[in-house]
C-alpha cells in the first residue's frame, strides 16, 4: 500500500489570496457589465495573458477596476481584469509591478471558506457556469463524478487544489496545473485521506461521517454477511485500488478494495498480514481461520493441526494455502469451495508449483516414491526445481543423504509418481551430489 504522501503536499500550499487591490467597481452581475469595462478589458487584457502565460485562447475580457499608486503606503497601483476562455474557465489577472497575477475563476468563485462571498468573483457569461469545467478536471484525474459542491482550496507555482463533494458522500481533492488548465492531467486524492492525515489540508463539504458511510455500501455490495460495526479509509494501494476495512458484528473483517465505486477484491482480516485490520481482534480471527484449516486438512485425510498458515492467490477455484501443523512440520493445503481437497507433503507441493517456507521441511514422502520402483538405497535429503515435460509430466530432481547420485522421479499429477530413473542415466541433473564426476 502506498503511503498518504499528503504532509509535503500541505507545507507547500499557499491560501489563495484575493486580489489585493481596492476596488470600486460594483460586483455586478453578467447583464450589468458596461461596454465602456469590456472595451477596455477586451484591448488591455490579451499583452497580459500572454505575460502571465495563460492557457487560455481569450473569448472575453473586462477591465474590473483600478487602484491609483499611493506614494504614502509605496503602492504602485493595480488593475484588475476578467476574462474568459474558449471551452475552459477563465481568471482573474492582476497586474503588479513584476508578472501579473492570474487565478483560476474555479478558486475565484468557489472561496476556500464556502461561507463567504467572492470579493471578486468572475461574471462575464461563460465564467458563470464552471461545473463542467471541474467534471472535465474529474475525468482527467479518472474520477466519475458529477460534482455536487466545490471549493477552491489554494494554488502553488506549479498546482491548482480543488475539493469536490460528490452523490453518496464521497469526496476528493483534485490537483491540477497552475495555471489551471482543465485539459492536462490531473490526480484525484480521497478527502479520506486528509481526514486521517495531520496535515493543514481539511475537506469541509462535508463531514467526515458522511464521506466513512460510503463503506456501509460497499459491504453490501460485497454480499459477504457483514453487519457493520466499525469503519475506516486504509489507503491507496500499489495497483491503485482504495482500501477500506470494516469490522463486522461477531468479529469478523475485511478490506475492501475498490475503484471506480466497484470493489476488485476482499480481503479476509484472518488472512492478511498482521497489522493490516486495526478495527478487528486478528489473533481470534487468525485463530478461528486455523481452526477452520484444521477441520478442512481432516476432511482431506490429513491429522495436521494447523497453528499457523499463509494464503497463497487463488489457484482458479481452489484456495491454496501453506499450513504448519502442531509439530512445526510444514503442508500445502489446497481447497476447493465445496467438496473434499488435499494436503501436499512439502516434497509433493513441489510437483504441484508451491514451496513451503514457514514450517519444516520432510522428504519423507519422496523417499516412500522411491521405494516403489526398488531404490532403497536412498533416503531423499534434498530436492531441486521441478521441469515441466512436454508430455505433462513434471520431473523432480531428489538428492540422497548417503552423498552418492541421486534419482529424477517422474510425476503425472503431485501424487502419482510414474518412474525414477538414476541422474547418471537421466542427464540433466544439477544438484552437487548428482553430478558425474568432473564436471561442475
Amino acid at each position: 500500500m502506498r503511503p498518504l504522501g499528503l504532509g509535503l503536499l500541505a507545507a507547500l500550499i499557499v491560501a489563495m489570496m484575493a486580489p489585493a487591490v481596492a476596488m470600486a467597481a460594483p460586483k455586478a452581475p453578467a447583464s450589468a457589465i458596461s461596454p465602456e469595462s469590456r472595451k477596455a478589458g477586451m484591448a488591455e487584457a490579451p499583452a497580459l495573458v500572454a505575460a502571465a502565460n495563460l492557457p487560455c485562447k481569450m473569448s472575453d475580457a473586462r477591465l474590473i477596476g483600478k487602484s491609483a499608486a499611493d506614494k504614502k503606503t509605496g503602492s504602485p497601483g493595480s488593475s484588475l481584469y476578467e476574462v474568459a476562455c474558449e471551452g475552459a474557465p477563465g481568471f482573474l489577472i492582476q497586474t503588479t509591478a513584476a508578472a501579473p497575477n492570474a487565478f483560476s475563476c474555479v478558486l475565484v468563485n468557489y472561496p476556500a471558506d464556502p461561507a463567504v462571498k467572492p470579493a471578486n468573483p468572475c461574471v462575464l457569461p461563460s465564467n458563470l457556469d464552471l461545473k463542467p469545467a471541474v467534471t472535465a478536471l474529474l475525468t482527467k484525474a479518472k474520477v466519475n463524478c458529477a460534482p455536487e459542491g466545490i471549493r477552491g482550496i489554494g494554488q502553488t507555482a506549479t498546482n491548482t487544489l480543488v475539493e469536490v463533494s460528490c452523490p453518496g458522500g464521497v469526496g476528493y481533492v483534485v490537483t491540477g496545473t497552475s495555471p489551471l488548465d482543465v485539459s492536462k492531467d490531473a490526480t484525484a486524492t480521497n478527502c479520506l485521506a486528509y481526514d486521517a492525515s495531520q496535515g493543514n489540508i481539511k475537506c469541509v463539504l462535508a463531514p467526515p461521517a458522511t464521506r466513512l458511510a460510503i463503506i456501509d455500501s460497499y459491504a453490501k455490495l460485497a454480499n459477504n454477511g457483514c453487519t457493520v460495526k466499525d469503519r475506516r479509509f486504509v489507503g491507496v494501494f500499489t495497483d491503485g485500488t482504495e482500501g477500506y476495512e470494516v469490522a463486522c458484528e461477531g468479529g469478523k473483517g475485511y478490506i475492501y478494495k475498490v475503484s471506480q465505486g466497484a470493489i476488485k477484491e476482499t480481503l479476509d482480516c484472518a488472512k492478511v498480514p498482521g497489522g493490516a485490520c486495526t478495527l478487528t481482534d486478528s489473533r481470534a480471527a487468525s485463530a478461528e481461520q486455523a481452526g477452520l484449516y484444521t477441520k478442512l486438512a481432516k476432511n482431506s485425510g490429513s491429522s495436521c493441526t494447523v497453528n499457523r498458515y499463509a494464503v497463497f492467490p487463488a489457484k482458479g477455484s481452489d484456495e491454496v494455502v501453506e499450513l504448519v501443523c502442531a509439530d512445526g512440520s510444514g503442508a500445502i493445503g489446497m481447497f476447493p469451495a465445496t467438496g473434499k481437497g488435499k494436503v501436499l507433503d512439502c516434497g509433493h507441493a513441489l510437483v504441484a508449483g508451491y514451496k513451503c517456507t514457514l514450517g519444516k521441511v520432510d522428504y519423507s514422502a519422496l523417499t516412500a516414491d522411491l521405494r516403489k520402483f526398488d531404490k532403497k538405497e536412498c533416503t531423499v535429503s534434498g530436492v531441486g526445481q521441478p521441469l515441466k515435460a512436454s508430455d505433462g509430466t513434471t520431473h523432480l530432481e531428489v538428492a540422497c543423504s548417503d552423498g552418492l547420485p541421486g534419482y529424477m522421479i517422474s510425476f503425472s499429477d503431485p501424487q502419482t509418481p510414474k518412474e525414477a530413473v538414476a541422474c547418471s542415466f537421466a542427464g540433466n541433473c544439477v544438484l552437487p551430489t548428482n553430478k558425474p564426476k568432473g564436471k561442475s
